[in-house]
């Protein structure tokens, strides 16, 4: 199961916190993307707010709430700036800061020394112009809404870091979620969570009905194939855990690699249970 950032300030974080809590995971890098297809609306604070004010074929209510939260984000930002911080602490907030220090950057209104950024102490805010960006969902007349907002499209090309977990040791798994909690938002995490736990159910249920047998391997995989899905009662309801055949000998592939059985000619014996 895999934990995957765009983030290197987040990526180094990361693997640091899982080498220190002794959970082996390896790391791979690949080339992604992140596209944004919608509008912006362009000036200072002020502008922006009357332009939404009068727009019309887009979602006004929204673009509003929208805007608040622009303004908030920025207000946040500013504050930390006013002190200085470093940009590396800023961005672990989330990949808005970067788009709100770029901004600020444009306009001339921050410095940044040896890492860290301050805010210039003459600049006046509200005289600085912004870009307020919106998805194009959120208009439903482009012929009405194109003659204040432009249209505006990113498509960014990043390097992706996937973390893959190698732990099926419950104990390890908790840990995985306590330090991965920092980085990432819940709904994340927990699907990433119950991957990992449902993962080590499938390995440890494997490892039982070896016991102390040297068994065909083709026999493993497709007595656990056709006993899908896996179902756990616990005190608040049920774990259930589906999976296909390439799911079990992905796990028997696990199993083998980190040292809990052996597969020779054809066939499985357990070297050790899950602790």
């Amino acid at each position: 199961m895999r934990l995957v950032t765009r983030n290197e300030v987040t990526k180094k974080a990361l693997i640091d916190d899982l080498k220190r809590e002794g959970i082996r995971f390896e790391l791979h890098e690949r080339l992604g993307y992140e596209s944004f297809i919608g509008y912006s609306l362009e000036g200072t604070l002020e502008e922006i707010r009357a332009q939404i004010d009068v727009i019309e074929g887009a979602d006004r209510e929204a673009l509003k709430e929208g805007f608040v939260s622009f303004r908030e984000s920025l207000n946040h930002i500013l504050e930390h700036l006013k002190v200085g911080e470093k940009v590396e602490n800023l961005i672990r907030e989330g990949p808005w800061v970067a788009e709100i220090l770029d901004q600020l950057a444009r306009n001339g209104a921050i410095e940044v020394s040896e890492g860290t950024a301050r805010l210039k102490g003459e600049v006046d805010v509200s005289e600085l112009r912004f870009q307020f960006k919106f998805p194009f969902n959120l208009v439903h007349s482009p012929e009405s809404a194109e003659r204040i907002a432009r249209q505006y499209v990113l498509t960014d090309l990043v390097v992706e870091y996937e973390i893959e977990i190698l732990e099926l040791d419950m104990a390890k798994i908790n840990a995985v979620g306590r330090v991965a909690a920092k980085y990432f938002p819940e709904d994340y995490l927990l699907r990433a969570y119950f991957g990992l736990v449902g993962r080590s159910i499938l390995a440890a249920e494997i490892l039982k009905a070896i016991g102390d047998e040297k068994v065909p391997e083709v026999e493993v995989i497709g007595a656990f194939t056709r006993a899908a899905p896996i179902e756990i009662p616990t005190e608040k309801g049920t774990l259930v855990v589906n999976y296909g055949r390439g799911t079990v000998e992905e796990v028997l592939r696990l199993l083998k690699k980190l040292g809990y059985v052996e597969i020779k000619g054809g066939k499985v014996r357990k070297i050790k249970d899950l602790v």
